[in-house]
Order: structure tokens, then C-alpha cells, then sequence
């Protein structure tokens, strides 16, 4: 039982940001399409990367990729086109070599909770494309940085 207790997410860091919805992302009813709402999350974790000097592109420069292996999203109310959107995304520390986010998106102008949603990246070696089955020392460095506050 205490090795699945090591893998379970312990520490959380979170960011929240607020967009409008644009013109291209509603459909013809003005409603914004189901799959728009996985971009808002990418625009979480991109978000969350520049407050957090996590970005994309320190995973490259470190010879790693980070791609999505499970996503979710739960639709809760419709977004229009003009609406105001609030995002939480929410990084969950785990001893696993892998990113856990979960997000929540808010219509900035009533609260409500529109959908929410959770993802799950692993590590592998960008030449290589092998799966890396431990926690990169960058990463490593970053936590300690980050979480040990």
C-alpha cells in the first residue's frame, strides 16, 4: 500500500487567467464547439508555464517532450461568443516521472463553473522518442524550487 501512496499527488501550485471568447471559436450558434475548451486548457498550461518558468520549451531545450497520453473534460454549461472566461489550471505534484493538471473554466461574469477537466503528460526523450520512467533532474530542480516552499 505505501507504494501506491508514493504516487499520488501531494503538493498543488496553481494559476488563473481570464480571456474573451473570440469570434472563431463559436459555431454557427454562437456557441463555443466542445473542442475548443482542451485549447483552453493547452492555454492553461502554457500560462501556468510562463508564471512558473515551466514552459514548453525548457522541456526541449532539456531534450524532452512532454506529450498528452489522457485528457478529459467535463461539460458542464455552454460559453458563447463574447463571454468572459476564467481559467484555473491546477498542477498536482506526483513522485511518478509525469504532469497531473486539472483545470476548471468559469464564466467570468456569473462564477459558474462551465466545465473542468484533467490531463495527465509523461516525459520521453525527444530524439529518441523513449519513454523516460524517471523524473528528469530539471524537473527535480524545479520542484525543489517551486513546491518546498
Amino acid at each position: 500500500m505505501k507504494e501506491l501512496n508514493s504516487i499520488r499527488p501531494k503538493k498543488t501550485l496553481s494559476h488563473v487567467f481570464e480571456t474573451e471568447v473570440k469570434f472563431s471559436e463559436a459555431d454557427p450558434l454562437g456557441i463555443v464547439w466542445h473542442g475548443h475548451f482542451i485549447r483552453y486548457f493547452e492555454d492553461g498550461r502554457e500560462a501556468f508555464g510562463q508564471k512558473y518558468g515551466l514552459k514548453y520549451l525548457d522541456f526541449y531545450r532539456q531534450n524532452i517532450v512532454v506529450p498528452i497520453i489522457k485528457i478529459n473534460c467535463d461539460y458542464k454549461r455552454i460559453l458563447r461568443y463574447g463571454h468572459r472566461v476564467r481559467l484555473e489550471t491546477v498542477y498536482h505534484d506526483c513522485a511518478a516521472a509525469k504532469l497531473l493538471f486539472d483545470y476548471n473554466v468559469f464564466d467570468a461574469h456569473t462564477e459558474e463553473l462551465v466545465a473542468s477537466g484533467k490531463s495527465t503528460q509523461v516525459f520521453m526523450d525527444r530524439e529518441s522518442m523513449e519513454l523516460m520512467l524517471t523524473m528528469p533532474q530539471f524537473m527535480i530542480d524545479w520542484k525543489s524550487k517551486w513546491l518546498q516552499k
